[in-house]
């Protein structure tokens, strides 16, 4: 009887299921074993290139038009990212942002590829959805791996590339009004949401944790007992440093007529009702996001009040 090698397990969390992401992907079932649908890379291919140590409680940052690797390779386009991942110290929790800039955003699809580069589990670019900006986060396409690397093994690889699929399709964001709105209650102006074009470069930023309750298994069951011979992929790079201070983000694009008018017209109201606190933060806010009347607004309401 021949004994299966792998062990093909998925339990997505509850809450990527849930959420009902804003793009113009169609939805789904993302079944990361299945690798019918990933393009096929070469060990000759996988060896050109240098794969990044990426170790647990690390936080990297990557711009794919000045760091990504060039991999000529069919059905895949632009830079692409490759990390190592440490395989020894239990489950892991890998989150993956791309970060929207300029109305476009890098569609990421990672192939993870276990210690001698057998491809275990591909995840498409639908797999990562939009997420609305916050406090702390920029628009931004997101999600999780969880992996349980098989024992035996050292390290495991993830490969990040884009194709020329992506490329074709955009996703919907959030106006910033909306947002705003939202995020202090106020009415949420019906307005148009701008949409981001799919780019073949882009900022990618990668967490790693160690978690429990991981689901993919990455490798045969029986570790390093494999018949494949363990492969020593390109010369693996030394770890990296810790990202230095971003740089000082683009000044903010003119904004839509609609989006000026709500914010004017917000300061407007708060000044009325005398809450000259809120008018000052919306001031604020819609500088922030590039609007050129708004301060004038705020003078020229003030000095009629009084």
């Amino acid at each position: 009887m021949t004994m299966k090698k792998r062990l093909v397990a998925l339990c997505l969390s509850a809450g990527l299921l849930a959420a009902v992401p804003a793009t113009s992907f169609a939805e789904v079932d993302l079944v990361p074993q299945n690798l019918a649908g990933a393009p096929t890379f070469s060990a000759q291919s996988l060896q050109q290139l240098t794969w990044q140590p990426l170790n647990a409680g690390q936080n990297v940052q990557a711009n794919l038009a000045t760091q990504g690797q060039r991999l000529s390779n069919p059905g895949i386009t632009g830079p692409v990212a490759a990390y190592s991942v440490p395989a020894n110290i239990g489950e892991l929790s890998i989150t993956l942002t791309s970060e929207v800039a300029q109305n476009r955003v890098y569609a990421p699809n990672v192939l993870v590829l276990d210690q001698n580069m057998n491809p275990s589990a591909w995840f498409p670019a639908n797999f990562f959805t939009y997420q609305q900006p916050g406090v702390m986060a920029a628009d931004r396409l997101e999600g999780t791996l969880k992996l349980t690397p098989a024992l035996g093994q050292q390290k495991i690889y993830l490969l990040i590339f884009t194709t020329p699929q992506d490329l074709q399709r955009t996703t919907t964001l959030i106006a910033p009004a909306k947002a705003y709105a939202k995020g202090t209650g106020n009415a949420v102006p019906d307005i148009p949401d701008p949409v981001a074009q799919h780019a073949a470069e882009g900022t990618l930023k990668l967490k790693v944790k160690t978690t429990s309750g991981a689901s993919i298994l990455v490798g045969p069951i029986f570790g390093s007992s494999a018949s494949t011979p363990t492969v020593t992929v390109g010369n693996t790079a030394t770890a990296a440093a810790p990202v230095a201070a971003s740089a000082p983000a683009p000044k903010a694009e003119p904004m839509l007529n609609d989006t000026e008018a709500y914010f004017n017209h917000a300061i407007k109201q708060a000044v009325a009702k005398g809450d000259v606190d809120k008018a000052l933060k919306l001031l604020d806010e819609a500088e922030r996001l590039g609007s050129t009347s708004a301060r004038k607004t705020f003078i020229s309401s003030v000095k009629g009040k009084g």
